[in-house]
This record gives structure tokens, C-alpha cells and sequence, in this order.
């Protein structure tokens, strides 16, 4: 598979390449749908999301060899980071998941995680889009993430939020999490009663 889609198999290669081509040590982090994918719930995405942690005398290195893979493959990538976007939950590194590729160089390579799954939930949230709620709700359907920790960590952060900090209004973000809270409260009631929403 080639151009804007990316699937499962293609992101594997991807990651491969990438390791073998930086041969470098550092930690590489899904996000969202590209975690989605990995995970196999989804079938294909059209762009590998991740977040890297590089040396900073290994940066330009490590964006050399994403350039090369890229280009080879023709896949589009984002590197972006929730914590670019906004405040992210204490102990969100230690709610990053490890994952191992048995092809991976493991002498000196990249070790690979999902990023923190709230963090992500609250990045994607921040932005809000129809796309955005449904990368949440498929965490909270395959229980990564459970509202009753997503609102012990929101409380614990909303004192956080400014419209510097998560780029809009604070009001705005709770709409939308109390709009995600709707929708994750009928999805649970359609699976219950299928019916109800014939």
C-alpha cells in the first residue's frame, strides 16, 4: 500500500526501517490512530502520528532517517507530542505502554511505546474534530482509558488549563468532554439494546 493510506503492514515497515536506518538510541511513541492501528482496530489510517525522544545531538540525525523512511515507503508522518499541545496528567510517562519489534535492532535501537492513552484522550479532545472523539471512544471501548480515571485526572488538571495553555477556552474543553461523555453514554446503550437505535 502506498500514498496517503496507511496500513498495518506498512506501518510495521515503517518502524523497522525507521530503527534500522537511525541505529540510535531513543524512545518512539504512537499516538491515537497510529497506536489504533498497531493494536489492529482499526484497518488503515492516513498518517503515522508519533512522538519522539532523541539525544538533542541526535535530532537532526533521527529527522534525516524519518525523511529517508518516509520518502521510501511515500507514507505522510506527524511527529507531534501531546505535551506540545497541552498540560499533560501526573505519572503520564509511566502510563506510556511498551511494545517490542522482533525485527528491531536491539543493541542500540529505538525502544517503542504507546503514548499515555489520557494524555492522548485530552490532546485529541482539545482539538475536538468528528475524528478526534471517535480515536477517544475506541480507548474507552477497548478499555485503555475508563471515564472514572479521565475525570480524577481532569480534575486533577483543569486548574492547569488556560487559553494559552490548551489553545481555547477552558469552558470550550469541558463542552466537548461532556459532549464525548454523551456519546460514549449512547454507544453504551446501543450495545446493550441494539434496538433502541434501530
Amino acid at each position: 500500500m502506498s500514498g496517503p493510506f496507511v496500513d498495518r503492514s506498512v506501518l510495521l515497515e515503517f518502524l523497522v526501517q525507521l530503527d534500522e536506518t537511525f541505529l540510535r538510541p531513543g524512545r518512539l511513541y504512537l499516538i491515537g490512530e497510529t497506536t489504533q492501528l498497531f493494536e489492529g482496530w482499526r484497518d488503515w489510517t492516513d498518517q503515522i502520528e508519533f512522538a519522539a525522544e532523541i539525544a538533542e545531538e541526535d535530532r537532526q540525525t533521527f529527522g534525516n532517517a524519518v525523511q529517508i523512511v518516509q520518502n521510501g515507503l511515500t507514507v505522510q508522518v506527524l511527529e507531534e507530542s501531546p505535551v506540545d499541545v497541552i498540560p499533560l496528567p501526573s505519572g503520564y510517562e509511566q502510563g506510556a505502554r511498551p511494545f517490542e519489534l522482533p525485527e528491531a535492532n536491539r543493541e542500540a535501537g529505538l525502544r517503542f511505546f504507546h503514548f499515555d492513552p489520557y494524555s492522548v484522550a485530552f490532546r485529541f479532545l482539545a482539538r475536538g474534530d468528528e475524528q478526534d472523539y471517535r480515536t477517544v471512544l475506541s480507548y474507552l471501548e477497548h478499555g485503555w482509558v475508563t471515564v472514572d480515571e479521565m475525570d480524577a485526572k481532569l480534575a486533577d488538571l483543569l486548574h492547569k488549563f488556560t487559553s494559552e495553555t490548551i489553545q481555547q477556552d477552558p469552558a470550550e474543553f469541558r463542552r466537548k468532554y461532556k459532549g464525548l461523555l454523551q456519546m460514549w453514554s449512547a454507544l453504551r446503550r446501543h450495545a446493550r439494546d441494539p434496538q433502541m437505535f434501530a
